[in-house]
């Protein structure tokens, strides 16, 4: 037992110092072959400090290396809930590139709350994150001001507040998209099911229905904008009350593809058959939907370009004004679940 604790304290010992005396090259030197944030050299000397290295059990120490930049080289994300794929898929995404930034990726849950989101962000930065990503900013809420008036580096990710620095799809784009398609196909009458007015990513989907509808020369009817939360249930209870109408829609907008799940589920309860009865397009493309029995047309987020921008935000100094919010636009994936019919 004694030696186990012996050779552990003699391996915690060894410093950068003795790998460079070893070898015989600098500090510097071995500082920057053992760096993994750092493109791998190959060359002879470096695979030599790396030998040693390992030869003499040296571990790099992040912690001290951070401290000596000033940072932890932790991101702090914050999300409504990860049983929620679009969130998940963000987090994911995030930490992919916090990974290849030889940074690590904390993440906190708040139920779309702001009074949790709070809690997390005071939480996080106890635990000396560097900066925070937010996907949780409401219209209704000052919060990203707030850090920022404290000097805490954040940006919002696929929700905006309209002038924080941001990285978001480009809604309006994809609600126009996903709007013109149902054009396209012969649908007039086409309803949306459209999400909570606090997040600029529902809001935002629904001017692009608007938009394409009023290119169109179509009157917009308020009826069929029905408003819903992002999840599966509420979805579906969007639909039958879509359907329920005097007069029901050829089709169906969900700005989110759990509600259009929900929509799918609310429908088939109703006795009716999607596309044959009604066409229905979602939003994200998560995984499942091109697995459905009814294969979902959606809308394709770029989530890796939405993460890259928002690291890239968060480390940056000075950013231009025309630069603070970066827009990834989305792809137009049609699948079974829209059809043409005859006007």
């Amino acid at each position: 037992m004694n030696s186990i604790v012996e050779d552990n304290a003699r391996q915690s010992r060894i410093t950068i110092l003795d790998v460079a005396a070893a070898a015989g090259v600098s500090k510097s030197t071995v500082s920057r072959i053992l760096d993994e944030r750092l493109p791998r050299s190959d060359s002879e000397t470096a695979r030599r400090v790396r030998k040693i290295a390992e030869e003499l059990g040296y571990v790099r120490d992040v912690s001290a290396a951070s401290l000596r930049r000033g940072n932890t080289m932790t991101v702090g994300i914050i999300v409504p809930r990860l049983t929620d794929t679009v969130m998940a898929m963000l987090y994911e995404s995030l930490a992919k590139a916090c990974s290849r930034t030889g940074r690590f990726a904390i993440v906190a849950t708040t139920d779309d709350k702001a009074k949790a989101d709070r809690l997390a962000a005071e939480s996080l930065l106890k635990r000396g994150v560097d900066g925070l990503i937010l996907s949780t900013a409401r219209d209704d809420d000052d919060f990203p001001d707030i850090l920022a008036a404290r000097g805490v580096p954040t940006v919002l990710a696929l929700r905006t507040d309209g002038h924080s620095l941001s990285s978001i799809g480009d809604d309006r784009l994809g609600g126009y998209l996903a709007t013109r398609h149902l054009l396209d196909l012969g649908h007039r009458r086409i309803a949306v099911i459209a999400g909570p007015s606090y997040a600029s990513s529902a809001r935002t989907r629904v001017e692009g229905y608007r938009q394409a509808m009023t290119e169109m020369g179509l009157a917009i009817d308020p009826s069929l904008i029905v408003s819903s939360t992002f999840g599966i249930e509420s979805g579906a209870e969007a639909a039958e009350k879509i359907m329920h109408l005097p007069q029901a829609p050829t089709a169906i907008f969900a700005v989110n593809d759990n509600t259009a799940i929900g929509a799918l589920s609310g429908l088939m309860r109703m006795g009716l058959s999607v596309p044959g009865d009604v066409s229905l397009v979602g939003y994200n493309d998560i995984p499942i939907v091109s697995h459905l029995s009814t294969p979902l047309t959606t809308l394709r987020v770029p989530f890796e370009q939405i993460a890259a921008n928002a690291l890239d935000l968060l480390g940056g100094e000075a950013i231009p004004p025309d630069d603070r919010i970066r827009v990834s636009a989305p792809t137009l994936i049609p699948r079974k679940s829209t059809r043409s019919i005859v006007l």
